[in-house]
C-alpha cells in the first residue's frame, strides 16, 4: 500500500522540487551573467551573494507557514511573487544596481526561501515514513534539472534571445508550477498544532542525543563543502578551457549527480537510511582522493575527467543518503520549522568551509588539501551511534 502511495506522490515531489530548484539557478547562475554582459562591476555581482541570505535565515519565519493557511498555498502564493518579480525585471537598467533593484532581487529570495520551506514540509508531510530513499532521488533529479534550465538553459538562450523575453519565461514556468502547486494533494496541519510556533521544536530539541544529532547534521557534508569551492579553480589551474568545464563539471556531471541520486534512493530503501549514511557517506568522501591523486601525480586531463564524474555520481549517493536522514526525524505535523533548522544548520557548515577553502588551497596546495578534506569526513562518523537512535527505519519506532 506504501509503495502505491509513494508512487502516486513521486510526480508531485518531482513539480514541486524543480519550482525549489529553478529560482536557485537562475540568481546563482543567470544573474550574474545578465548583470556582466551589461558591464556591473565584479565587486557589485560579488555582493549579490548576500542575496542568499533568506536562504539560511528562513527557519526564523518558517513558524508562519503552519500558522496561516495551507503549505501548498504558500507555494502558491511564492510562485506567483516570483513570477511578477521577473516581469518587473526588465524595467531596472541592468547597468547599475541600485537600491531599489537590490530590493526587489531580494523580495524575489525571499520568496524563493519562503517556498522552500513550505515544500520541503509539504513534502515531508506526503512521504510514507521509510519511502524517503526513492522521494529523494525523485528530488535530486528535478532539483538539479531545475539548475539546469534556470541557469545554464536560460544563460545559453540568452545568446538568441533578449533578456526581458528570457525572464518572461521564466514568469511563465512560474506560473505552470503555480497551477502544479494548487493542484497538489491536499495535508492540513491540526488545528492545534498551529499556534505551537517554536515549541515543537524546543521539545525535539530536548530528544536524547539531540547535541550530537545536530553536530553530526552540521559536519557530515564536512568534506564536500570543504572541497567543492576549490575544484573549478583548481580545473582552471590545470589550464582546461571554459568549453571544457561547461560539459564535463558541469553537464555530465549534474547528470552523473542524478544517476547516483537515484541509485542511492534504490539502495536506501533496501538497506535502510542508517546504513546509507555510513556506506554512501564514505563513497562521497573517497571522490576527494581522486582530486588529490589528479593533483599530486599530475595526471592527464581524461583522469581529471573520471575524477570529476566520480565526484558528481558519488555526491548524489551521499545526497540522497543525507536528505532521507533529515526527512526521516522531522515530525510531519512540525516538518516547517525542524527542516528549515536543520538545513540553516547544514548550510552553515557549507558557507564557512566555503569561506575558508582558499586560505587552506593557498598554503597547503592543491594535493595536499584536497588530501586533507577527505580526512575531514570522519568526525561525523563517531557520531553514528547517537544518530542511530533517531532513524526511523521502515516500520520501526526510534530505537531511542
Amino acid at each position: 500500500m506504501e509503495e502505491g502511495r509513494l508512487r502516486r506522490t513521486l510526480p508531485w515531489i518531482g513539480l514541486l522540487y524543480f519550482s525549489e530548484g529553478f529560482p536557485f539557478g537562475i540568481v546563482y547562475e543567470c544573474l550574474p551573467v545578465y548583470f556582466r554582459t551589461a558591464g556591473v562591476a565584479l565587486r557589485d555581482i560579488g555582493l549579490l551573494s548576500l542575496l542568499g541570505l533568506p536562504w539560511s535565515l528562513k527557519v526564523f519565519w518558517s513558524p508562519l507557514i503552519d500558522l496561516f493557511g495551507e503549505r501548498r498555498h504558500w507555494i502558491l502564493y511564492c510562485q506567483l511573487g516570483m513570477a511578477l518579480v521577473l516581469v518587473t525585471l526588465p524595467l531596472f537598467p541592468p547597468g547599475e544596481i541600485g537600491w531599489a533593484l537590490r530590493g526587489l532581487l531580494l523580495l524575489f529570495t525571499v520568496f524563493s526561501a519562503t517556498q522552500d520551506i513550505a515544500v520541503d514540509a509539504y513534502t515531508i508531510a506526503i512521504v510514507p515514513r521509510g519511502q524517503e530513499g526513492p522521494a529523494n532521488s525523485a528530488r535530486v533529479t528535478a532539483y538539479r534539472v531545475a539548475l539546469i534550465v534556470g541557469g545554464g538553459g536560460m544563460v545559453a538562450l540568452a545568446t538568441f534571445l533578449p533578456w526581458s523575453v528570457l525572464f518572461g519565461c521564466g514568469a511563465a514556468v512560474f506560473l505552470a508550477l503555480a497551477v502544479v502547486a494548487w493542484r497538489a494533494p491536499r495535508f492540513r496541519v491540526p488545528a492545534q498544532e498551529r499556534h505551537a510556533f517554536f515549541r515543537p521544536l524546543v521539545s525535539w530539541l530536548h530528544r536524547g542525543s539531540a547535541v550530537p544529532v545536530l553536530v553530526f547534521i552540521l559536519i557530515y557534508k564536512l568534506a564536500d563543502a570543504s572541497m567543492g569551492p576549490m575544484v573549478k579553480p583548481f580545473w582552471i589551474d590545470r589550464g582546461l578551457s571554459p568549453a571544457e568545464i561547461g560539459l564535463i563539471s558541469t553537464t555530465v556531471g549534474v547528470l552523473a549527480t542524478i544517476v547516483g541520486a537515484v541509485l542511492g534512493g534504490i539502495w536506501i530503501n533496501r538497506f535502510g537510511i542508517f546504513h546509507g549514511l555510513w556506506v554512501l557517506g564514505l563513497l562521497q568522501a573517497g571522490s576527494n582522493l581522486g582530486y588529490a591523486a589528479v593533483a599530486q601525480f599530475d595526471l592527464p586531463r581524461g583522469y581529471l575527467y573520471g575524477a570529476s564524474i566520480f565526484e558528481s555520481f558519488s555526491g548524489g549517493l551521499g545526497t540522497a543518503a543525507f536528505l532521507s536522514f533529515l526527512m526521516n526525524v522531522c515530525e510531519k505535523e512540525h516538518a516547517a520549522v525542524q527542516y528549515a533548522l536543520l538545513s540553516a544548520i547544514f548550510g552553515l557548515s557549507r558557507s564557512v568551509a566555503g569561506g575558508v577553502s582558499g586560505w587552506g588551497a593557498e598554503r597547503l596546495g592543491y594535493a595536499h588539501y584536497f588530501g586533507l578534506t577527505f580526512l575531514l569526513a570522519f568526525p561525523a562518523y563517531a557520531l553514528l551511534p547517537w544518530v542511530r537512535t533517531w532513524v526511523r527505519e521502515r516500520g520501526q519506532a526510534p530505537a531511542g
